[in-house]
């Protein structure tokens, strides 16, 4: 099968269209950040820089940390940037861009979004370290592809939705994390849980502003929920589309946020530079 130009979008030098890079300029561990100066805040501690480019929000750094290949790609807000920037990574070590062919062996890559988020549970303070073991997604962007969800993660998401009572056109899914980036990530700093991942920050969040929200009691409610051992710690914007198209292309995906706002106790990061640059290096070091 060739993919033809209107699907697989390329620019005028062959680079992938959005992320505007080639097969060479990436490595087979990818660390990704919302924020495009966070790139540059990881890029500091490596030991060499041998690539660096930016198109629109999409700043990629490649370089060498204690010897292995590492690169911070910046991601911008959203599962919708995710999906872009999902697809365009899988097509750029899976796809042979030149002859627009698939490759007849699939490459693996490890995807670490390091991020912030809000935490949802009172006993967790600011500035921890929240390791996902799952996200449930309140956005849409996995309802478009044909994934093949397992029985826990269609469990959990059943069981999220009908504990919170999500207005009826929202559909919860619900992806699990890698298992062995779980286990590099894990340490003594660490909490871990499930990750909910909304398409916005101020009503999908249930917060109310001028407008208002539908899902007034959602933290509350999402505080208090447990599947087995497994209980919801956090609020971000990308885990779910991360995890879900990651995982169904063969890619090994998870996610590592500073918590700087803890909703129930209401409160928010006075700073976090200092924290945020000691959790870039503690993924540096576990990773290599």
């Amino acid at each position: 099968m060739k993919y033809p130009a209107s699907e697989l979008v390329l620019d005028s030098k062959g680079h992938v269209y959005h992320l505007g890079i080639s097969p060479e300029d990436i490595a087979p561990t990818i660390l990704l950040v919302g924020d495009q100066d966070r790139v540059s805040a990881i890029s500091a501690f490596f030991d060499e820089i041998t690539h660096q480019s930016k198109h629109r929000e999409f700043v990629c750094h490649t370089g060498i940390y204690k010897g292995k290949r590492i690169t911070a790609l910046s991601t911008g807000i959203g599962t919708d940037n995710i999906d872009i920037v999902i697809n365009e990574l899988d097509a750029l070590v899976n796809i042979d861009l030149e002859n627009r062919e698939n490759r007849p062996a699939l490459t693996s890559l490890n995807l670490i979004r390091i991020g912030t988020c809000g935490i949802l549970q009172a006993d967790i303070d600011v500035h921890s370290y929240i390791l996902s073991s799952h996200a449930v997604g309140i956005d849409n962007v996995a309802h478009f592809y044909p994934i093949p969800f397992n029985p826990e993660e269609e469990a959990i998401a059943k069981a999220l939705d009908a504990f919170v009572g999500f207005p009826e056109e929202i559909i919860p899914y619900c992806a699990e994390s890698s298992s062995g980036l779980m286990q590099k990530l894990d340490g003594e700093k660490v909490r871990k849980g499930i990750t909910v991942t909304s398409s916005g920050f101020y009503a999908p969040q249930g917060r109310s502003l001028r407008l208002g929200t539908r899902t007034s009691e959602v933290n509350e409610k999402l505080e208090q929920f447990a599947f087995g051992n497994h209980r919801v710690v956090n609020f971000e914007m990308e885990s779910s589309a991360l995890f879900a198209l990651g995982k169904a292309m063969g890619h090994q995906c998870i996610t590592i946020c500073l918590g700087i706002a803890n909703r129930p106790r209401m409160e928010f990061s006075k700073g976090y530079e200092h924290e945020m640059n000691g959790l870039i290096r503690y993924v540096l070091d576990r990773i290599s």
